[in-house]
């Protein structure tokens, strides 16, 4: 088929007209036309005057607000659950920590901590390297005092 000027036609919605409100009842949009009834967001021209709302005006408003965290904590793994769940001379990676079921992701990074302080497990036995983000200090100590190795992400 030719293309010619009795069969082209505009792309669909291209062409259609700009919603009008604020004409009547019977336009769908009369009345108050989606705007409220009182205020500067309701009269003509207060919309593009208008500060953003939001939280990023008001950081700025008030700077003992600024020093939010940027990013949300990073999730922990005990050394106690990577005891349980790895064999001696393992090498433990984030991506060894999802498949076990330890973590969900590790995305925002991954932070090893002590075993917890309890009569059964009184420091790590296994000779693990465990490769991760971040160590807590108590971690670093028991991961050196059974022979194994620190790799930091």
């Amino acid at each position: 088929m030719t293309i010619a000027l009795n069969n082209i036609s505009p792309k669909p919605k291209s062409r259609t007209s700009k919603k009008r409100i604020g004409r009547g009842n019977a336009s769908g949009h009369g009345t108050f036309c989606c705007r409220g009834k009182k205020g500067q967001r309701s009269r003509s021209g207060g919309k593009s005057g208008l500060k953003l709302r939001g939280l990023k005006k008001a950081v700025k408003a008030f700077p003992k607000f600024s020093k939010l965290k940027s990013s949300p904590n990073m999730p922990v793994v005990s050394l106690g659950n990577i005891e349980d769940k790895f064999k001696d001379g393992d090498i433990v990676t984030p991506q060894d920590m999802v498949k076990a079921g330890l973590l969900k992701s590790f995305k925002k990074g991954v932070k090893i901590l002590s075993s917890p302080n309890s009569p059964k497990k009184i420091g790590l036995k296994k000779k693990l390297t465990i490769k991760a983000y971040a160590f807590s200090a108590k971690a670093i100590e028991e991961i050196e005092e059974a022979k194994g190795k620190i790799i930091i992400l």
